[in-house]
């Protein structure tokens, strides 16, 4: 298990979420929950979200899909804001909102988004909008048995739909929108269906939670984004600008279960903690924590043999605790190593690893087009092109590459790793179909690093070719320079490519 986010996680769980988005293409669907008596406490403070989003093609990535018309839901909080799912809003072209009982749409601006946590912000500029708004308060983390409210618009409603739940479970799972985060989330048996994205659920008057994703595999199961990652997110955008969540940057396993294992590792009887794996090259604990060290405690928190702690008067998983701090905060670190105790001072900091397991949203892939060649970098985005059974279908090298890149990288220089995503045919590359969707190593004998190291290697051809090498293959793929700069213009203008080139801004 890795502190962030982490391929094991998703071995174990793709597939298993699905997002509470509607697609508002869709025909009318059954009645949905039951309306309840309170429900005009807040007609004023809950919207009906509609979206025109269009997401990009990674395979040829100057390209972009169709359009498509999707809905969710969202509510009014202090500020005139409008609180919602990331999901709802994401690769958006256009917003708008809509009030129960009334015909007018108003443009909305998406302010600040946090895919990692799933939830966004909006604004409107007619100010008239919250002319007769009221603002929701935010309240504490739901009781387990606990009745709850949700309140949003399904699919085929134009009215507020409200059903009635309990809570079910506490715990940190992880956030379908990007496939690999995980935060806490609350669980509850209230029929929440596609068009309840982003909609409040409610306990005592007041919000404890944002609707946003169910389970394939049950009927009836919903989960929701607690107020502690609300508040969290809003607490990161306070300074104009969202930073994520942050990490310490290690791997563990719960190594002292063993009790041969904890008297090898010199850690005292009646210790419990998690034994460090490995840090991830560049992150906070590289420089700290070494393969072995047994960590007991994160700040004054104690944490068990499964990587458990006790908070907000829960049991949960230790990450709950890094989980509070925002980037640069401190964690004070206790662990043993050869039966020593010691403490340290770590900084939560991104982390990600170079080879992000996340799904990427709102900003255009980068690519490079050279002799009919398309590189982009490796992401999850791309290798999600194979279909919906894409971690079985995609090429070996790419799927060792996406589980273990973090072990794999001994180069702290690199950025990404870089893959050749596309052919355009043409008589200059007529050979190079065995080399389409392995990750490239270099050109001209340059490392490619980063996206950008492709066209600065490309500008130095060796005795008049330009050779390329990939990874998993031990012959390269040879150009002539000439050739390749003559035909350049003809290639891009024959498929329609408008540019050669677009990098990360």
């Amino acid at each position: 298990m890795c502190v962030g986010n982490h391929p094991g996680s998703i071995r174990r769980r793709w597939g298993s979420r699905w997002l509470l988005l509607a697609v508002l293409c869709l025909g009318p669907v059954g009645p949905v929950g039951r309306l309840r008596a309170q429900e005009p406490q807040f007609d004023k403070s809950v919207v009906m979200i509609q979206c025109i989003s269009q997401e990009y093609n990674y395979s040829t990535p100057w390209q972009e899909h169709a359009m498509s018309r999707t809905g969710g839901t969202g509510f009014i909080i202090a500020g005139r804001r409008i609180l919602t799912n990331a999901h709802n809003v994401s690769n958006a072209r256009y917003v708008e909102l809509r009030k129960q009982n009334s015909a007018q749409r108003y443009p909305a601006r998406i302010a600040h988004v946090a895919h990692d946590c799933d939830l966004a912000l909006l604004t409107v500029a007619d100010e008239g909008f919250f002319a007769d708004m009221e603002p929701l308060e935010l309240g504490g983390i739901p009781p387990v048995n606990s009745t709850v409210s949700t309140f949003g618009f399904p699919v085929g409603g134009q009215r507020i739909s409200v059903t009635e739940g309990i809570v079910s479970r506490v715990e940190v799972d992880l956030y379908s929108h990007t496939g690999a985060d995980a935060h806490l989330v609350v669980q509850t048996d209230a029929a929440i269906n596609p068009g309840n994205s982003g909609g409040p659920v409610i306990q005592a008057g007041k919000v404890v939670g944002v609707a946003f994703q169910g389970l394939r595999q049950a009927d009836n199961i919903g989960y929701m984004i607690p107020t502690s990652v609300i508040q969290h997110f809003l607490t990161d955008i306070e300074d104009g600008r969202y930073d994520q969540y942050g990490s310490l940057g290690f791997a563990f396993y719960e190594g002292l279960h063993s009790p041969a294992y904890r008297t090898y590792l010199q850690v005292p009887e009646g210790e419990q903690g998690i034994v460090v794996l490995r840090t991830l090259l560049n992150s906070s604990a590289e420089k700290v924590l070494q393969p072995g060290d047994v960590i007991t405690h994160f700040d004054e928190f104690a944490i068990d043999n499964d990587g458990m702690i006790q908070i907000y008067g829960l049991r949960l998983d230790m990450t709950e605790l890094i989980e509070q701090k925002q980037i640069g905060d401190a964690v004070r670190v206790t662990f043993y190593r050869d039966g020593q105790r010691r403490q340290e001072t770590l900084q939560v900091a991104l982390n990600r690893p170079v080879l992000d397991y996340s799904l990427q949203f709102d900003r255009p892939p980068p690519y490079v087009v050279l002799a009919g060649l398309t590189f982009t970098p490796v992401s999850r985005n791309f290798l999600q092109t194979w279909g919906g059974s894409w971690p079985t279908e995609i090429p070996a090298i790419l799927r060792y590459l996406f589980v273990h890149s973090s072990e794999l990288n001994e180069d702290p220089e690199r950025r990404e790793y870089v893959v050749l995503s596309e052919i355009l045919p043409d008589e200059i590359n007529t050979y190079a179909d065995d080399f389409k969707n392995l990750p490239l190593e270099s050109i001209n004998g340059r490392t490619i690093r980063a996206l950008a190291d492709v066209l600065t290697a490309w500008e130095t051809p060796q005795d008049g070719f330009h050779a390329l090498r990939f990874l998993g293959k031990q012959t390269p793929l040879i150009l002539n320079a000439d050739q390749a700069r003559q035909r350049q213009d003809l290639i891009l203008k024959q498929y329609q490519v408008p540019s050669d080139r677009r990098l990360e801004e």
